[in-house]
């Protein structure tokens, strides 16, 4: 009796659906038989049938009702992998350029070095290959060594810092969300070491540094600054940023290279962003991405 009802029921509303709503509902659901008929212990998908769902996300808002075959979250990773295959295709060379890569000889005598003898650094180890007969640049050494704090007070002294002056603390990162069509969008945010809230966030395709100089300028209005913020070495920040960030009366501090753990509240906040939103829709483009961040980031009431 309640399968007869929700048959009538369903019925009943398809009779208000658009002309348009039916024909998609139909071609999608038609598409889906198809590769059920398929003589396969398991029906097989094809690329072709991978491009028509990626399609049908973007041209119809209620691609989900009607999927049946694969959850949303596989045409998601469909896209992340078309995206891969599509930067993998414009970015092959003929030719392989730059320098010769170290040989695992050489990189497992850098590392038992710097195992046997902390205290040594890029150029110490640098005059000890040329002794043995390895012609190896100072630079390459040095991106070959292991980060590792040397001084553990280090850590504990930016643990101290960031818990003393949380109240007076904000952080500002970027993030990137590839579209539909591969284009690859930044998104910006500043967020408060306090409350954890979100103060400023924006997106654009080419980030500046004067862009960025221009958010700040809008996320802290007459004298709303905190006191501190924190930020990494991205090179966007340019000679701006630090300029931007005196005229409101603000301390920048960096955190030191590849040291994400030092912003661990912006860092915590992508992962959020990603696994609650981007990991389950698939951006058109700017306007898009806006209006979805602006629905996650709004307070709920």
């Amino acid at each position: 009796m309640f399968r007869f009802f929700r048959l009538w029921l369903g019925l009943l509303a398809r009779c208000f659906r658009s002309h348009r709503t039916l024909l998609l509902e139909n071609l999608v659901l038609r598409q889906q038989l198809t590769v059920l008929k398929r003589k396969h212990p398991r029906p097989k998908i094809s690329p072709p049938d991978r491009l028509f769902w990626v399609l049908a996300h973007r041209f119809w808002s209620a691609w989900k009702s009607s999927l049946i075959i694969v959850t949303p979250e596989t045409v998601v990773r469909w896209h992340r992998a078309g995206f891969r295959r599509y930067w993998s295709l414009i970015s092959r060379v003929k030719e392989r350029v730059g320098r010769k890569q170290l040989s695992q000889e050489v990189r497992d005598l850098i590392f038992q070095m710097v195992t046997d003898n902390p205290t040594w650094g890029a150029p110490r180890i640098h005059g000890e290959l040329l002794m043995l007969g390895f012609l190896v640049s100072e630079r390459s050494i040095s991106r070959w060594i292991k980060p590792a704090p040397q001084d553990p007070g280090l850590a504990r002294r930016w643990h101290a810092f960031v818990r003393n002056h949380r109240d007076a603390i904000a952080a500002m990162d970027f993030f990137t969300d590839p579209t539909v069509t591969f284009q690859l969008l930044y998104c910006f945010f500043i967020i408060s070491h306090e409350r954890r809230q979100i103060l400023h966030w924006n997106v654009s395709r080419h980030p500046t540094s004067t862009w960025i100089a221009q958010q700040l300028r809008e996320a802290f209005p007459y004298q709303s600054a905190p006191r501190f913020l924190l930020f990494d070495h991205d090179q966007k920040y340019g000679l701006e940023v630090p300029a931007a960030l005196a005229s409101l009366q603000i301390t920048g501090v960096q955190t030191s290279i590849q040291s994400p753990w030092q912003n661990g509240v912006a860092e915590r906040w992508v992962g959020s962003c990603r696994r609650d939103l981007l990991d389950h829709i698939i951006a058109l483009n700017e306007r898009h991405l806006k209006r979805l961040l602006s629905a996650y980031t709004s307070p709920v009431r």
